[in-house]
């Protein structure tokens, strides 16, 4: 049992503590009205102080990256004479695409190649058989498809996990991993068109970055459909790209929402490679390696 002088001691600590905390409350209150008056006559002090609250995340404290793309004057003159130039230029055409996967390929990745082929409207899949990828390039350029997109799967893992991106004849080629597919019947929302779409690429800031974001446009046709109202979207946030497919509603003058159709899907650049697929003598223009990773605040597109 306490005696009665500890229990008197501590209800004074308890009155000094509410004392203290009546205290902080005031001073805060009156400096807040203080502020408020200030930021009445100058609006730009609050503008200073919504700037200087910003919370700090990883990617607005990412580290410089020397080959970032901003009105860089040698990067926009290399695209009149890069492997997509072509395509941009108009003397090209539309796109034509191949999608095909791995040898035997198990029922969903039947599925998800179906799926990922719908995304682009000038793309078709081919059943790869036992070819080798060599066979299936010239195969493809011999019927002059544009593009190549093989999708693979790991056999100790259900669903497929990567996809190769040959752009034809002559290269570059891009291989992706990819993560957390969603295939359109399990997504609650609405069934895509054979319209166009339209394309937004979206944070694609260095070097490396603008190429694959360049990659990534000349799959589709250069004018979108409007009346389809679809949007397929590329986006890069940490060296993650996320790609998404929605259509836009309007419902009213004022108001517009986007249904996503579907698929949904993220991958993840693990290196890029000058000409056609050579997995032997390939010359790499960028490669992924663990040691690259000296910052979580380093990314590379």
């Amino acid at each position: 049992m306490k005696n009665p002088s500890e229990i008197k001691n501590k209800e004074k600590r308890q009155q000094v503590y509410a004392k203290l905390r009546a205290e902080r409350t005031r001073t805060k209150l009156e400096e807040k009205k203080r502020r408020k008056k200030l930021e009445d006559a100058n609006p730009e002090l609050k503008d200073q102080r919504l700037k200087a609250n910003i919370p700090r995340t990883i990617e607005n404290t990412k580290e410089y990256q020397e080959a970032i793309v901003d009105n860089d004057d040698e990067v926009f003159a290399d695209e009149d004479s890069d492997e997509f130039a072509d395509f941009f230029s108009g003397a090209r055409g539309a796109p034509k695409i191949c999608v095909t996967t791995n040898m035997r390929p198990s029922k969903d990745m039947h599925v998800f190649a179906k799926e990922f082929a719908h995304l682009f409207p000038t793309a078709e899949v081919r059943k790869r058989g036992t070819f080798e990828i060599k066979k299936i390039i010239e195969f493809c350029k011999e019927r002059e498809y544009t593009d190549l997109v093989v999708l693979h799967e790991d056999k100790k893992q259900d669903g497929p996990n990567a996809a190769l991106f040959i752009h034809l004849p002559d290269g570059p080629t891009a291989y992706f991993k990819l993560s957390n597919i969603v295939l359109p019947q399990n997504i609650k929302g609405d069934r895509p068109s054979n319209h166009t779409p339209e394309v937004i690429l979206n944070h694609f800031n260095t070097r490396l970055g603008h190429t694959i974001g360049r990659y990534f446009a000349s799959l589709f046709p250069p004018v979108p459909e409007f009346m389809g109202r679809q949007v397929v979207t590329f986006h890069n946030q940490r060296d993650f790209i996320f790609v998404r497919r929605h259509r836009y509603v309007f419902e009213s003058k004022e108001k517009c929402k986007l249904v996503e159709l579907g698929p949904r899907f993220t991958m993840k650049l693990r290196w890029l490679q000058k000409g056609t697929f050579d997995s032997k003598h390939g010359d790499y223009e960028w490669s992924f390696a663990q040691k690259m990773e000296t910052s979580r605040r380093k990314f590379f597109l």
